[in-house]
């Protein structure tokens, strides 16, 4: 894929991910924010499939902005065909895992198994 491109996505991500984010904390923000944070409140909202379907598109958008960042500083620091073969994807690789981790977390939690 061209680096043009994926710097576009990169830029879109960013803005999703900020927006998403906002709309995040107003919710937060809506009650009390200690009772917000409470564990009780906290797993109900996972059980709100909008809100569950907002934190994962949430995490998707900042892990593919955060690894895409990663990976745009690691190809500065060096150069050469299997260096950035291996970055691009060890960085596509940790994204899919932190992606999975994160919405096995999202899935058990709007289930109840704690």
């Amino acid at each position: 894929m061209r680096e043009s491109i994926i710097m576009k996505i990169h830029y879109g991500t960013a803005l999703g991910a900020v927006a998403l984010v906002a709309v995040h904390i107003l919710m937060r923000l809506s009650q009390n924010f200690s009772d917000s944070l409470s564990y009780k409140n906290v797993l109900v909202n996972y059980h709100l499939l909008p809100y569950a379907l907002m934190l994962e598109v949430i995490l998707v958008l900042l892990s593919v902005h955060g690894f895409n960042g990663l990976r745009v500083i690691l190809l500065e620091l060096k150069q050469g065909r299997s260096y950035e073969r291996a970055i691009n994807y060890g960085s596509i690789a940790a994204m899919a895992v932190l992606i999975a981790y994160g919405s096995r977390t999202i899935l058990m939690a709007g289930m109840g198994v704690s």
